[in-house]
C-alpha cells in the first residue's frame, strides 16, 4: 500500500453515508486520516462514523444536516473546529444523478439540484479554503461527472451543474495554487452505488421495455457491457483510490483538472 503521507490530517467530507463518499472515508482512515462525516441522515452516518473510527483507529465526527441549506456549511465548519485544530482536506461529494432535459426539468429541481451540487460546493470551500491557506497546504476533491466534460442530454440538468463544478474547480485551483492548496475534480461515469440504482435505473426500466423484469444487478451488467470500453460498472472503491491519491501529500503537481473515471465511456445512459 502507497504511504499517502496524511497520518493524522483531518478530512472533511460530505456525503460521507453511503456509497462513493463512504469509500472514500475507509481509503483515507486506512491513512490514518480523521474524519468529519457530513450526511443528511443521522442513524446511519453516526454508525458509519462508529465504524470506520472502531476499525481504523482515527477520530470520527459525524455532522447530520442539509448542505441544500445556505447555513449549513459554515455551522458545519464551525462544529468541526470545536473537535479539530484545523481541517486539511476537503472532500465535496454531496449531490445525486437527476434525469431529465432542459425542457423536461422543472424549476424546483434546478433549484434543488444547484443547491446541493453546486452551492454547498462552493459553500464549503469558501469556508475551508481560508483554514488551509494559514497551514500554507490543502487539499481539495470535487466530485464531479464525466457529463460535465461530454454533454447528454438526457441528463442535462446533473451535467450542466457538472460542468459548473469542473469550470469552478479549475478556478479556484488556479487561484489558491501558490498558497500550497491543490484543487482537483473527479468526473464519475457509471458507478453501482445506491444512489444510481434508485434514481437511474428506474429511467432505464421504463425506456427500455426488455430490462423491465431483470434485477437492478442484471441491469447494471447489461449496462455496463453496453456502455464501457472496459465492459463493466466502476466501484466506490476504485472513485476512492484516485480521490485517496489526489488528496495526498504525494500529489504535489496535480492541480485545475477533472480526472475522468468512467470506463473510457463518454455516457452512461
Amino acid at each position: 500500500m502507497m504511504d499517502l503521507e496524511l497520518k493524522d490530517k483531518v478530512a472533511l467530507v460530505t456525503g460521507a453515508s453511503t456509497g462513493i463518499g463512504l469509500s472514500i472515508c475507509k481509503e483515507l482512515a486506512q491513512s490514518g486520516v480523521h474524519l468529519i462525516m457530513v450526511a443528511r441522515t443521522q442513524p446511519r452516518l453516526e454508525q458509519a462514523a462508529h465504524e470506520i473510527g472502531e476499525q481504523y483507529q482515527v477520530k470520527t465526527l459525524p455532522i447530520a444536516g442539509d448542505v441544500a441549506n445556505a447555513e449549513f456549511p459554515a455551522q458545519a465548519v464551525k462544529q468541526a473546529l470545536v473537535h479539530f485544530p484545523s481541517i486539511d482536506l476537503l472532500v465535496n461529494n454531496a449531490g445525486r444523478a437527476h434525469s431529465g432535459t432542459l425542457l423536461t426539468t422543472s424549476d424546483e429541481d434546478w433549484d434543488s439540484m444547484t443547491a446541493i451540487k453546486f452551492s454547498a460546493m462552493r459553500r464549503f470551500c469558501r469556508e475551508i479554503v481560508p483554514l488551509m491557506e494559514k497551514n500554507q497546504w490543502g487539499r481539495i476533491v470535487n466530485i464531479s461527472s464525466v457529463g460535465g466534460i461530454y454533454a447528454n442530454p438526457p441528463l442535462t440538468v446533473s451535467h450542466a451543474l457538472s460542468a459548473a463544478i469542473n469550470n469552478l474547480t479549475r478556478s479556484l485551483a488556479l487561484d489558491v495554487a501558490s498558497m500550497g492548496i491543490l484543487v482537483n475534480a473527479i468526473g464519475v461515469g457509471a458507478v453501482a452505488t445506491d444512489n444510481w440504482a434508485n434514481n437511474m435505473l428506474p429511467k432505464v426500466r421504463a425506456n427500455r421495455a426488455e430490462l423491465h423484469d431483470k434485477t437492478d444487478e442484471e441491469i447494471m451488467t447489461i449496462l455496463g457491457k453496453e456502455k464501457t470500453p472496459v465492459g463493466h460498472f466502476g466501484r466506490p472503491e476504485d472513485i476512492a483510490a484516485i480521490a485517496a491519491f489526489l488528496l495526498s501529500n504525494r500529489n504535489q503537481f496535480v492541480t485545475g483538472h477533472t480526472i475522468e473515471a468512467s470506463g473510457g465511456a463518454d455516457r452512461f445512459i
